[in-house]
């Protein structure tokens, strides 16, 4: 573009503007979308919440955008403050053992009845790794649904134990992209 308004000499500048929805480009301090996904994603936060807290052993686990930061996780669980843990791919995390997180979630039944849990989507993959890693038509690795598979490995290890849990699984993805 630039050298066709060079050839004929119009009076036109361009300027390129950064824009993800993850809030990720190195000295951007925020970018377009972002404050929007946080908005819905605080909202998401609290229903999780009120539905988790109305029932005996309630988890509320929200999946959101991020898929190699954790921005809109981290932000929304600093906005609303009702995630007890806030999964990002920043940060490893255990699922097993004594500071893993199904037992931290475990210690957390016992102490308050309910807990919410936030991750983003690039959290944990570690755990979703086969080997047969797809790309989408933009290039980007195709990750797995750390989401689907954290409300699985919750569920099991509750019951496992014998105890009931009230799982409210939630992925507003679609619905904060699309604001």
């Amino acid at each position: 573009i630039d050298s066709e308004l060079r050839k004929r000499n119009l009076p036109i500048s361009i300027i390129g503007i950064p824009k993800t929805i993850d809030n990720d480009i190195f000295m951007v301090s925020r970018s377009f979308g972002f404050d929007t996904a946080v908005d819905v994603a605080t909202h998401v936060i609290q229903a999780a919440h009120n539905e988790a807290a109305g029932f005996p052993h309630g988890i509320g686990l929200i999946k959101l955008l991020g898929r190699y930061s954790g921005f809109i996780a981290a932000t929304a669980a600093l906005a609303q403050q009702d995630a007890n843990f806030v999964l990002i791919p920043e940060v490893d995390f255990d699922l097993e053992g004594p500071n893993g997180l199904l037992t931290k979630l475990h210690e957390r039944l016992k102490a308050r009845g309910h807990a919410v849990i936030v991750a983003a989507e690039g959290a944990g993959q570690k755990y979703l790794e086969d080997g047969d890693s797809q790309h989408d038509k933009s290039g980007n690795v195709k990750l797995k649904d750390i989401g689907i598979y954290l409300k699985d490995r919750i569920t099991d290890y509750f019951m496992d134990k014998g105890i009931d849990v009230s799982m409210k699984y939630i992925d507003p993805s679609y619905t904060i992209r699309s604001l």
